[in-house]
């Protein structure tokens, strides 16, 4: 398996740039930048019609200096090209300014305004990292006009207008930033291309790294199967259901039963060797669908033996509270979802158990649960979804799971993994509950938490990429339909497991195995 990729926040990149500015032959990162940048764009515009229109975007700084880099090298390639200049140049960006007269000695093209409407392709170099005012004016209006064209843009290092740092449009969300279908990104990835925002206007994301080493954040990378891949062990022959643990899921208030079914189901697929449906209001007698669970007023569960998954379908009344306490006093491992996490926001007393609760704890909040555990609003927590995650980690000692485009893993020991998997599918009722009943299911089976959390977004992202890949969604796939799939995707990463262990003999599943329901 290869290696997670590792995230640098801006400031780390500034002092790469910085140590290398000073070793290096003036021009040289421009110039390596560029040459990236053009054998993708060189890829993008095989597909496109030879007498197709390059477009480039040139802000004033060394971003436009890449771009003009790009526009001469298209342009000696025999590409059509005109540089659409937003803005003079700072004289200051010298490199920018010796790309630019490059770039006219060579004949290329240049346009006050925005040129014919015959494009082929949009290279973006307005601003890159070093953006921290919102685009207005010329510069709002020329990313609108970007943005109406269907298509490929390349952006250079970041989207023009979204922060590297956190995923967000600089100067908040109905701010202009350029939506492209790819990005470069220079010397190394960046948080702010995965998440928010982010997950959006960076399309299909390239690190060039133009030479350079630069040193990786051991706090901060991108979710990848090699972060959790280790505790995915394979099954012995000599085992049974106790093998594999137990877990109780609780919630099910009258009215809201489909989510503790959900969640329980989940852990079902997932692995568990026995599970539990603790409902709040009035029981089922059996799942209809899965009789193999065990169907139980919430009272009547034994608590101190099993994972303990609540907050599905739990509700705001006074047994949901009481039921959620009662979880908070057991020695068990506990995944908080959905009500939990309102009640806990509401409650000083189930905070206080919470930060006395003597084993790991998960707690999956979207963000408006986490805007009211962390008493801010929604625009807050998605202005910086990095701090966010963070916060409330630290704040409430346990491992915290935001969920959204690019969700966020965060620990009180000040890791931060950002989750590359998951698609707009999953925007639906009932896939959090899923997802809770999968990290409960993998608690069961021995996982360590924090590669539980981490294997259980991954998987469960993979899960809906896989269905949509398959023509199931995005829109209208149900939260039901991923069971069988995180099912096929946790055996697939184990069989991946066996085969680089050289065993396999006792392989679970073949890579080429479709799932089956």
């Amino acid at each position: 398996m290869s290696p997670a990729t590792p995230l640098l926040r801006v400031a780390d990149i500034r002092t790469v740039e910085h140590r290398e500015l000073t070793r290096l032959p003036v021009g040289t990162l421009m110039q390596r930048a560029g040459a990236a940048a053009t054998a993708i764009a060189l890829e993008l515009l095989a597909a496109i019609r030879p007498d197709a229109m390059v477009v480039v975007l040139v802000g004033p700084g060394n971003n436009g200096g890449d771009a003009l880099e790009v526009a001469t090298a298209l342009l000696q390639a025999g590409r059509k090209v005109t540089v659409w200049q937003i803005a003079e140049l700072d004289p200051a960006a010298r490199d920018a300014v010796s790309a630019l007269a490059r770039a006219r000695q060579a004949g290329v093209m240049f346009a006050a305004t925005a040129p014919a409407p015959t494009w082929g392709l949009v290279i973006d170099g307005l601003f890159g990292i070093g953006l921290t005012r919102p685009l207005v004016d010329h510069f709002a209006e020329a990313v609108a006009l970007v943005n109406q064209f269907d298509g490929p843009v390349l952006a250079l290092d970041v989207p023009s207008g979204l922060d590297a740092d956190t995923g967000a449009k600089v100067g908040g969300a109905h701010a202009a930033a350029i939506r492209a279908t790819h990005t470069v990104t220079f010397i190394a990835d960046k948080p702010g291309l995965h998440t928010a925002a982010g997950a959006d206007l960076a399309g299909t994301v390239t690190v060039a790294a133009l030479g350079l080493v630069a040193a990786a954040d051991p706090l901060l990378s991108l979710n990848h199967a090699a972060l959790f891949a280790s505790a995915a062990q394979p099954r012995p022959r000599d085992s049974n259901k106790g093998s594999f643990g137990e877990v109780s899921v609780i919630g099910g208030a009258d009215g809201m039963i489909g989510a503790v079914l959900l969640a329980a189901r989940a852990a079902l697929f997932g692995g568990a060797g026995r599970i539990y449906a603790g409902f709040i209001g009035t029981p089922l007698s059996h799942d209809p669908n899965h009789p193999e669970l065990m169907c139980r007023h919430a009272e009547q569960l034994e608590l101190g033996r099993s994972v303990l998954v609540v907050g599905p379908g739990l509700g705001r009344t006074d047994a949901s509270r009481a039921a959620l306490m009662r979880a908070l006093q057991a020695s068990s491992p506990i995944v908080l979802d959905a009500d939990a996490l309102n009640l806990l926001a509401e409650l000083p007393q189930v905070r206080a158990q919470l930060l006395a609760h003597n084993a790991p704890v998960i707690i999956t909040p979207h963000p408006l649960e986490a805007a009211r555990l962390l008493g801010c609003t929604v625009e807050q927590v998605q202005a910086d979804r990095l701090q966010a995650a963070s916060t409330l980690a630290h704040r409430y000692g346990v491992i915290a799971i935001l969920k959204g485009a690019g969700s966020v893993i965060a620990d009180p020991q000040g890791h931060l993994v950002i989750n590359p998997t998951g698609n707009p599918a999953l925007a639906t009722g009932g896939t959090g509950d899923v997802l809770a009943g999968f990290c409960g299911a993998l608690l069961a089976q021995g996982w360590p938490a924090w590669s539980a959390a981490l294997g259980a977004v991954w998987m469960h992202g993979q899960a809906a990429d896989s269905l949509v890949a398959a023509g199931i969604g995005p829109v209208g796939m149900t939260a039901s339909e991923l069971l069988p799939q995180l099912r096929y995707e946790h055996n697939r990463l184990i069989a991946q497991r066996l085969l680089i262990m050289g065993r396999s003999d006792t392989a679970p599943v073949r890579l080429d195995d479709p799932p089956q329901s």
